[in-house]
């Protein structure tokens, strides 16, 4: 299989992402599926985003922090900045793993036409945030591909299917 970049990211039903620059949920499944999808691969993200997850370079991954402060860094070798689109296409067309694209929302734009696949969670909840997914998004050039439903339970307070396309 080659290498792809591949945009993830779980939605709630009023296409909330995100409030106060984290998760407006906690689904420890949702997460796990998450874990195991992008292991061992590099994600991608604003500076906003990183900064909301504790400037925390997730294990086994490669963090690609995109930001328009020429002053950003991070002492981490996990961790790399850039400040152009351009300059992350270069990383990636240089390298061989799949690149996830996991938020927030400017960079969802700014990749959309750049993507290979999509890995979406559809949070049957709506949740209180200050970030919602990209309305003017292009679905058309999307097909489902496959679904998985998972059931709310005693440590996931909602239901969510797992959607590919």
């Amino acid at each position: 299989m080659s290498k792809q970049l591949i945009a993830i990211w779980a939605e709630a039903h009023n296409h909330v992402i995100g409030k106060n620059h984290t998760m407006p949920w906690h689904l420890p499944a949702e997460l796990a599926h998450f874990k195991k999808t992008t292991m061992g691969s590099a994600i991608l993200m604003g500076r906003v985003t990183f900064d909301g997850m504790g400037q925390r370079a997730l294990p086994k991954r490669l963090s690609l922090i995109l930001t328009r402060d020429k002053a950003y860094q991070v002492d981490n070798e996990r961790v790399l900045v850039f400040h152009s689109v351009e300059e992350i296409l270069d990383w990636y067309e240089k390298q061989d793993k799949n690149l996830y694209v996991i938020g927030g929302k400017q960079i969802f734009s700014i990749f959309e036409s750049y993507l290979d696949e999509i890995v979406k969670t559809d949070i049957h909840a709506s949740y209180e945030g200050d970030t919602y997914f990209p309305e003017d998004f292009d679905w058309t050039v999307w097909t489902e591909v496959a679904s998985d439903f998972r059931a709310k339970d005693a440590d996931n307070p909602a239901d969510f299917t797992i959607r590919k396309y």
